[in-house]
């Protein structure tokens, strides 16, 4: 999905996200009275604009914060917003050690791997071609329902769209010539990426699909364990690079260069990472998961738009070609099935 963690139920794929519940004890009740004033419409409209946006932050980010630095960055704040929200909602955590573990899992593919592999590939393409990168989400979420979920019936046309998409990938990287094609490195990382999310909704529909508590209490859970991940993962990190690093969040400008770059990092945490879970979550709340994962198709559009008017990136002809392949290949996958009434004739 986007540089984004969605919640739960906000499944990119849309079919096989556990459907949202409210807390059987009442938990996620203040939430919906504090969350109705403002129609599910406009929070969608904001969530493909936030959701879009974020490549460009990554990208400003990179002027100044190591790729490690931003995705820590935005996980901790991110993490910090959900939790006060949750403590604002009255919400708990859950408390089961069985549901944490499944979390160390699910918190790894769906916001500690990507978020990083992101803000790396993000520093050898544009983030125009991160964004739509992003778009290959629910192309690896067939994929691996086929290896994690092997009770369930994969539909022909969703193995149509896995292959329609890979052609599409092609396409983009252009392997034919040696010149022009994006750099299969960083691109290669937003795959990835991409595919994680698809990892991570497969595994959470199969071991933590029956664990959700409502609310925002399992998105919450989900970045807490990433920011502890992350705590090691940037240690690490810094313990390779000391010798000219004072500080795991040293940056590598001055600090009246860094402002504006710390304020866009700032922006994709609070905003991008924390908020828009919230407007997720209503989101899937008011007109059901379908509907909600169809922003998916909107994140690249947003994304190249804002890297070309703001950073005059440029995609060349195949790269263009391919993103309307492989979104095309989404709508497939993510298009309901066909119900037919049977009806008999004669006697």
């Amino acid at each position: 999905m986007t540089a984004s963690c969605p919640p739960v139920a906000a499944h990119p794929s849309g079919a096989t996200s556990p459907t949202l519940a409210p807390d059987p004890a009442g938990a996620a009740t203040p939430l919906v009275s504090l969350t109705t004033r403002v129609p599910w419409q406009a929070k969608f409209t904001a969530l493909a604009f936030i959701w879009g946006a974020s490549f460009l932050f990554m990208k400003l980010g990179l002027r100044s914060m190591a790729p490690l630095q931003i995705s820590g960055f935005r996980i901790f704040s991110g993490a910090a917003v959900l939790l006060l929200l949750l403590l604002a909602t009255r919400g708990r955590l859950p408390r089961d050690r069985h549901t944490w573990g499944h979390l160390v899992v699910s918190a790894f593919f769906l916001c500690s791997l990507p978020f990083s592999l992101f803000a790396l590939g993000e520093e050898r393409v544009s983030s125009a071609l991160a964004g739509i990168g992003n778009a290959t989400t629910p192309i690896a979420t067939v994929l691996f329902a086929l290896l994690l979920l092997p009770s369930d019936r994969i539909a022909l046309r969703k193995v149509l769209g896995v292959l329609i998409g890979f052609v599409g990938v092609l396409v983009i990287m252009q392997p034919w010539q040696a010149q022009g094609r994006p750099d299969l490195l960083g691109f290669g990382m937003t795959l990835v990426a991409g595919a994680s999310y698809g990892i991570g909704w497969t595994y959470n529909r199969r071991f933590l699909a029956k664990a959700d508590l409502g609310g925002l209490a399992q998105p919450a859970a989900q970045l807490l364990v990433a920011s502890g991940q992350m705590v090691l993962v940037l240690l690490g990190w810094w313990l390779t690079r000391r010798d000219h690093l004072a500080a795991p969040w040293s940056l590598h400008s001055s600090p009246s260069a860094a402002v504006g770059p710390l304020l866009a990092v700032t922006a994709l945490g609070l905003v991008g990472t924390g908020i828009a879970y919230s407007f997720q979550f209503d989101v899937v709340r008011a007109a059901g998961p379908t509907v909600g994962s169809t922003v998916t198709y909107l994140i690249p559009v947003v994304s190249v738009g804002l890297g070309v008017l703001l950073l005059d990136e440029r995609l060349q002809w195949p790269q263009i070609l391919g993103a309307a392949i492989v979104l095309s290949a989404a709508v497939l996958i993510q298009r309901p099935a066909r119900r037919f009434t049977s009806v008999t004739v004669g006697s």
